[in-house]
């Protein structure tokens, strides 16, 4: 199951209790997912098509429950290969029936705090997709009006989010990007459960994401020690086979033999190896003048 799907399975459990938060789901159901064929406002045929079945029996229950209207339910099996089921609710009205908003400049200004979350979810559920956590963080919802992609933007950036719009294949899309946004998203349209799933698999995202950087900043640290190591080395033997070790002054010396002896020591434990004991600087600065005289006698010798 999709991380889209887990969201809009757990969206469709909600209880809703009060009549204009329900009327509010079902109004941005119609207007972001319906599909709506009318002559007059009074008569028309709606559509709502979906692959989602939790989300199909919700649409059925808002539409039968506040207006006493069932829909005509019609199941497509895809003769794809993975062979998804469409559900198709249709439904249509006669002169005589009450019927939900269909239209954006005929929805009710909702003014609850309540409404606006009962919006959005409605939204979501009819149009929304949300990434694979594990890849990305990627929230959006499809609309076919750019009134009402700007409509639904307003709402959600009411909440101090960051949402914005594109137009993608004749639809306009508004999406969040950050994780922490679509983390407040999924709070605010109630799914909790997704939300804390969404939670876990950031902290384990992040804790990878440190334990690859620990790793990868040991292994270069590796890395270089281990060429200045190799390159130590190799002017340590061309100082000891052309010009001898005693021909260098006592400090230089007691590094030189200590590193031809100890190639993979660090330079804190060449250090305590010296009587007395030096630091890290102490050694890298002998070894620097090794490298330094090791390229002069070099440099002579190929003049």
């Amino acid at each position: 199951m999709s991380f889209s799907s887990f969201v809009k399975n757990e969206l469709s459990r909600i209880n809703v209790k009060d009549k204009c938060c329900l009327n509010a789901e079902l109004a941005a159901i119609i207007s972001v997912g319906g599909l709506v064929a009318q002559e007059s406002y009074q008569n028309a045929d709606v559509r709502i098509i979906t692959e989602n079945a939790a989300f199909a029996r919700r649409a059925y229950s808002l539409i039968k429950g506040l207006y006493g209207i069932c829909p005509e339910v019609i199941c497509r099996k895809s003769r794809k290969l993975k062979k998804h089921t469409t559900f198709i609710l249709s439904v249509h009205y006669d002169n005589n029936q009450e019927i939900p908003d269909v239209k954006l400049n005929q929805q009710i200004q909702k003014k609850k705090e309540c409404c606006n979350r009962a919006y959005l979810r409605g939204a979501f559920l009819a149009g929304g997709s949300i990434s694979d956590p594990e890849k990305t963080y990627h929230l959006e919802i499809s609309v076919r009006l750019l009134e009402l992609a700007h409509y639904l933007m307003d709402i959600i950036n009411s909440y101090e989010l960051n949402s914005k719009i594109i137009k993608r294949k004749g639809y306009y899309v508004v999406y969040l990007k950050e994780g922490d946004h679509i983390v407040d998203f999924l709070n605010i349209v109630g799914a909790h459960g997704s939300l804390l799933e969404l939670e876990n698999i950031r902290i384990l995202k992040d804790m990878r994401n440190n334990v690859n950087r620990i790793v990868n900043c040991e292994t270069a640290n590796l890395d270089k020690t281990v060429n200045a190591s190799v390159r130590q080395v190799r002017n340590i033997e061309f100082i000891r086979d052309n010009i001898g070790f005693e021909n260098l002054p006592k400090n230089l010396k007691e590094i030189a033999e200590l590193r031809l002896l100890y190639s993979d020591a660090s330079l804190k434990e060449l250090g305590e190896m010296l009587d007395p004991p030096l630091g890290k600087s102490g050694v890298n600065h002998r070894l620097r003048k090794l490298e330094e005289f090791a390229e002069e006698k070099n440099d002579e010798r190929n003049f």
